[in-house]
């Protein structure tokens, strides 16, 4: 790959085209409104918007916060625009420009002014009715219009091309027509452009080179050539001649057409805060950003760089075939892995993923899907994708009080918002679009949440309930969309877009649950630690938080494709799906490098459960020893003289941690007990009985009986775990197929039968020793290293309980993560 010395011409390999048609009808929802009234009150008020907009001028749009990634050259092109976005300097050139601005200005009301008035007048005059009956008519004039505008207004048309759940078929295939047939600029002029920036002639760089180019887009044009100092053929990616100018214009003009929409919002819903013309400003940024071809180079590279870093499979950025639907629907799942790992894990977000920039590969050795043109590209902070994820998830997962504090930290809604209020409209807002399926499906699931079932009667009261709550949006939640949002939202427009050509039913959020729930089983930092526990722990009565089991197998599930839904949409957290991934299947996950997070916390969580275990254990094993202890007949003179033998006080050796010499001290066996075991408090009481039924299910009752210290009560089990063990050679003297069989005879021979002859005795401890024995060898080292880590740090804290006795040191405190008790969650 070469790129030329400048930022107007760029090279890179390329291969082909994808397509970019679907079937929908025009989204409409029934209304009763008095359009005639309506129309003259807002002509009124957008008369005197426009006058004051006129009065203050036209300014070049600016921003506070972009996620555009651009370049820092300030490099100017042959008119003295610069090439990399920058207020001040266009502001300056246009200022020597005289009525440039105005007349483009004109340009735009000439063209755009009697199309919306013929609309206004079809609406009038028939409705809805009228307006679909002439839908054909008026989507090809919106398309001459556009292609009269040039180019700014081209790119607009194509990501609208791609929603077939928003516009109706007739604007589709008009707008398709700006996708394939944009009119190339002569050959002549692309020369002089290449060879101006290259420095030489065509000869010096280039074998041969097409004579006409091969591809036409708005903003450039595409040549083949073939490289003279590789032999390699390469794309030629030339612009346009004055785009730069052309752009700079529009930008301006759309500027001043945002700021009067902005007026009249401001006139008729003042509680409103969001900042259109910022959202434009943004939206300029990055089209302007779009013609610095070397920007888009680094960005090409850059984003070629970080998707090999996160291997990221059958994705091919260069070094194109109209796509039947079904050829779409098997690659948005790569499509939507790649894009996802860009916006939500490295931070460098394409932009501009219409159909054109997507090819699919028809040689596959170098993946599935190529991406090209990176001239719009977003950086995003890590914050923002961290507040991104918890939105996901707290969508997802139907959690619309937590997702308020998302919109705030997105500065979405401020922090003082009546929450009352915003918690049930985002409900009936964002539920139907969960669903998925697009602005069609969108519209029949509000239908159905307002009872519009075709009726007059229920769709009059339907609109007038949705009417009220619009009113309660607009009037009383001041929402804001933030400006650097623009960007991000114009891509994913068009990548659901495409999305739901190749499937209808296409679901943007719950397709993205299983990356957000494998990005935070994966990912050890704070941030997405504390998004973790917020899924899988409750709270409890004492104030603390449990980690729920349940939970827990619902985010391994979802984090391998498998998501429990409930009303059969939303994640349901409590239920784990009945096509649920198997032991085998989930203990290999768990010991894989991207399942490292929730092993740490698994880690911690077995550091804390295992010490309360062994604590209840020692306390229920020792009194019961004790009790055991004949005690002396009380007709006995004196008898209540006899000390108790679990008060007699005497030399013992105690372990100290770090050390393999034991400390000698002078200790009554209740002593000992007390430090090295103390009394469960009823909180931590309930956990060992969760305890208990989790050691149950998931190891077997005899595991279950050893590890809660009811061994003394039922020896069996201990037996028929030891001869478990025995029997599956995890032990050295169980390695013989002779030895094993005895062992597992003799167990089964201490578990009750049934009539059946079956063993009542669940077979789930020889489920786990089966999943392990299935592990790879470097698996095995994960386990291992794992287990002996928990029971380093069970050991050491057994140890530190004992100091006030060794006077040995206090390490338990080495890491704090491992002092996480239940009782200071």
């Amino acid at each position: 790959m070469c790129f030329g010395g400048s930022s107007r011409v760029f090279r890179a390999r390329a291969h082909g085209a994808v397509g970019r048609r679907a079937v929908t009808t025009e989204a409409r929802v029934a209304g009763i409104i008095d359009v005639k009234r309506v129309t003259e009150v807002a002509g009124a008020a957008a008369l005197e918007v426009s006058k004051q907009v006129r009065m203050r001028g036209v300014e070049a749009p600016d921003v506070e916060k972009s996620y555009v990634a651009r370049s820092a050259t300030t490099e100017v092109d042959a008119d003295g625009l610069p090439l990399v976005y920058d207020k001040e300097a266009i502001q300056k050139y246009w200022d020597k420009q005289g009525g440039a601005l105005q007349r483009r200005w004109g340009e735009f009301l000439s063209l755009s002014v009697p199309f919306l008035t013929k609309i206004a007048t079809l609406a009038i005059t028939g409705g809805s009715a009228e307006l679909s009956k002439n839908d054909r008519v008026l989507a090809r004039d919106a398309r001459i219009i556009i292609e009269k505008l040039g180019p700014t207004y081209i790119k607009a048309g194509q990501m609208m091309s791609v929603r077939p759940d928003v516009l109706p078929q007739a604007a589709l295939d008009e707008l398709a027509v700006l996708q394939d047939s944009v009119k190339p600029f002569d050959t002549p002029t692309a020369i002089d452009t290449i060879e101006s920036e290259l420095g030489g002639p065509l000869s010096e760089f280039f074998d041969e080179i097409s004579e006409v180019p091969v591809a036409a887009a708005s903003l450039a044009q595409v040549y083949r050539a073939k490289l003279k100092s590789t032999g390699e053929y390469v794309a030629v990616k030339v612009q346009r001649p004055k785009i730069l100018d052309t752009v700079s214009k529009d930008l301006y003009v759309l500027r001043r057409a945002a700021e009067v929409y902005q007026g009249l919002i401001e006139r008729f819903a003042p509680q409103q805060r969001t900042d259109y013309v910022g959202l434009l400003n943004e939206w300029a940024v990055g089209f302007y950003t779009e013609l610095d071809f070397l920007n888009e180079a680094a960005n090409q590279q850059k984003l070629r760089d970080l998707l090999a870093q996160e291997q990221v499979k059958d994705i091919y950025v260069p070094e194109v075939n109209d796509c039947p639907s079904e050829e779409i629907r098997d690659l948005v799942g790569i499509g939507q892995e790649c894009f996802l790992v860009q916006l939500l894990q490295v931070g460098f977000f394409h932009s501009d993923p219409h159909p054109g920039n997507l090819m699919k590969l028809n040689d596959t050795s170098k993946g599935k899907l190529a991406i090209l043109d990176f001239g719009l590209v977003a950086s995003i902070q890590q914050e923002d994708m961290d507040t991104m994820v918890s939105s996901i998830i707290h969508l997802a997962n139907k959690d619309y009080p937590s997702l308020v504090d998302d919109f705030i930290d997105l500065k979405i809604l401020p922090p003082d918002c009546d929450r009352a209020k915003v918690v049930p409209l985002m409900d009936k807002a964002l539920s139907p679009y969960v669903k998925g399926g697009g602005a069609k499906k969108y519209e029949a699931e509000l239908k159905r949440m307002y009872n519009m079932d075709g009726s007059l009667s229920s769709t009059a009261g339907g609109f007038q309930a949705m009417t009220q709550d619009l009113l309660t949006v607009l009037n009383d939640i001041p929402f804001s969309i933030p400006p650097y949002f623009a960007l991000l939202g114009r891509a994913v427009v068009t990548l659901e877009g495409i999305a739901l050509i190749g499937n209808p039913d296409y679901r943007l959020v719950m397709e993205a649950y299983p990356f957000v729930a494998r990005k935070l089983l994966r990912e050890d930092r704070p941030e997405a630690q504390r998004a973790l526990e917020e899924v899988l722990y409750a709270s409890t009565q004492g104030g603390g938080s449990i980690l729920q089991g349940q939970r827990l197998a619902v985010m391994l599930n979802s984090a391998m494709g498998i998501v429990a839904k409930s009303e059969d949409v939303f994640v349901d957290l409590e239920t784990i799906p009945e096509d649920a991934a198997t032991l085998d299947q989930s203990l290999k996950y768990l010991m894989q490098p991207q399942a490292a997070s929730l092993r740490n916390l698994l880690e911690r969580e077995a550091v804390t459960a295992a010490d309360l275990l062994l604590r209840q254990a020692l306390r229920k094993g020792v009194n019961r020893f004790f009790a055991q202890f004949p005690k002396p007949p009380t007709w006995l003179p004196f008898s209540n003289a006899f000390p108790n033998p679990r008060d007699v006080t005497g030399p013992v050796l105690l372990p100290v941690s770090g050390s393999a010499t034991p400390v000698p001290a002078f200790a009554s066996p209740g002593q000992l007990l007390d430090l090295a075991a103390p009394q469960l408090d009823l909180e931590e009481e309930v956990f060992a009985l969760a305890l208990g039924d989790l050691a149950g299910g998931l190891i077997g009752k005899d595991a279950a009986t050893v590890l809660t210290g009811d061994a003394f009560l039922e020896p069996e089990a201990v037996a028929a775990l030891f001869l478990g063990i025995i029997s599956s050679g995890e032990l050295p003297i169980g390695t013989s197929e002779d030895v094993r069989r005895i062992a597992a005879s003799a167990r089964d021979s201490l578990r009750t039968v049934t009539p059946n002859g079956e063993s009542s005795e669940e077979q789930s401890f020889e489920n786990l020793i089966a999943a392990v024995q299935k592990l790879d060898s470097e698996e095995r080292a994960v386990l291992n290293k794992a287990t002996e880590r928990v029971i380093s740090r069970v050991y050491e804290r057994f140890c530190e309980r004992l100091v006030p006795l060794t006077g040995g040191p206090a390490v338990a405190a080495q890491e704090s993560d491992d002092r996480v008790a239940l009782n200071a969650r």
